[in-house]
């Protein structure tokens, strides 16, 4: 079942999109993802093929930027 999450996200540039890149690409049960850098919360949209939200969360932390969902 697909959902969609979104997030806000300190991925702020061209440089920190290229450091979540591979873990988000590797990432059994996303089907797509993008961070809209111009959006001032930097907002990263996730289409989930099976991967929980908490999941996007521990990924994008283990790559050193700060990531909390949207309602």
């Amino acid at each position: 079942m697909e959902k969609e999450f979104k997030f806000k996200t300190t991925i702020n540039c061209g440089g920190c999109v290229a450091k979540v890149t591979p873990v988000l690409d590797e990432a059994e049960g996303i089907q797509e993802w993008k961070v809209d850098t111009d959006n001032p919360d930097k907002i990263l949209t996730v289409k989930s093929n099976g991967i929980t939200e908490d999941r996007v969360i521990e990924k994008i932390k283990s790559r050193g930027f700060k990531i909390e969902p949207i309602q």
